[in-house]
């Protein structure tokens, strides 16, 4: 949706949870020598500015990353990526997920790139020159390009959800992507909200990936009414790994999940 700009929501909780998961993913996916595709449908900005206007309306940031920094190991994936971003474009930067993708890919991947969102493709090409990005609708994209060259590799679908009928259109969506592309791993993020809208949607992916996985972490609202109450992952081939990767991330997130 062309209203939807990530620089509100940066650093917040549900980042957290994505990007660590996203990263180990990808630093498990280099360590095997043969190149791979990595594709996002909804990409962003390669990198937020928490100390602007944007982050410091919300306040996600300083109930997000600024809380959970040092749950981290210095050569953990994720927190890899934060220091690199960080010595690149000074202490108060954030990774999104394409930076975190080009911190810990190789040169022989293949990366591409969807934002439709103007002044924000504008500013994902300008951050990471040479690298493709179509300004177009990012699940169109995807089943454009599918099945990628190399074939191995990862996707992740990371839409805004501020269209409603993302819920009920992504299990129909992912199952044409798989079709086109059974290797590929295929993660899809989506917001744990109070009214809890995604639970159909994930009833229905269930039954068409039965073997995928789901991991879910919950946190208090950012601010008082905030809707999003958790963040959740659904990952269709998650490489081998990723369940005990999840339960330690969900050990960390204990530590501020309003259930305890």
């Amino acid at each position: 949706m062309l209203s939807y700009q990530h620089a509100y929501h940066a650093g917040n909780m549900a980042d957290v949870h994505k990007h660590a998961l996203l990263a180990w993913m990808l630093d498990y996916m280099v360590q095997k020598p043969k190149a791979l595709s990595y594709l996002e449908t909804h990409a962003g900005r390669a990198v937020y500015d928490l100390s602007g206007p944007e982050a410091s309306k919300t306040g996600e940031a300083a109930r997000g990353i600024t809380v959970a920094r040092d749950w981290f190991a210095a050569d953990h994936p994720y927190a890899r990526a934060l220091a690199a971003t960080q010595a690149r474009h000074g202490r108060h930067a954030y990774p999104g997920s394409p930076q975190i993708a080009m911190d810990l890919l190789r040169f022989e991947d293949e990366v591409t790139l969807a934002e439709l969102h103007p002044a924000e493709a504008d500013a994902l090409r300008a951050t990471l020159p040479g690298i493709t990005v179509s300004q177009t609708d990012g699940f169109a994209m995807a089943l454009s390009r599918c099945p990628p060259d190399p074939r191995r590799g990862l996707l992740l679908c990371d839409p805004s959800w501020e269209v409603k009928s993302d819920y009920d259109d992504v299990p129909e969506f992912l199952r044409k992507l798989h079709r086109r592309w059974p290797v590929g791993i295929l993660a899809l993020w989506y917001p744990v909200l109070a009214d809890a809208r995604h639970r159909p949607m994930l009833r229905a992916l269930h039954r068409q990936f039965p073997d995928a996985m789901a991991h879910t972490v919950a946190f208090p609202p950012a601010r008082p009414g905030h809707g999003m109450v958790g963040s959740g992952l659904f990952v269709i081939n998650p490489p081998y790994g990723f369940e005990d990767e999840a339960r330690a991330l969900s050990r960390l997130f204990a530590r501020v999940s309003p259930q305890t």
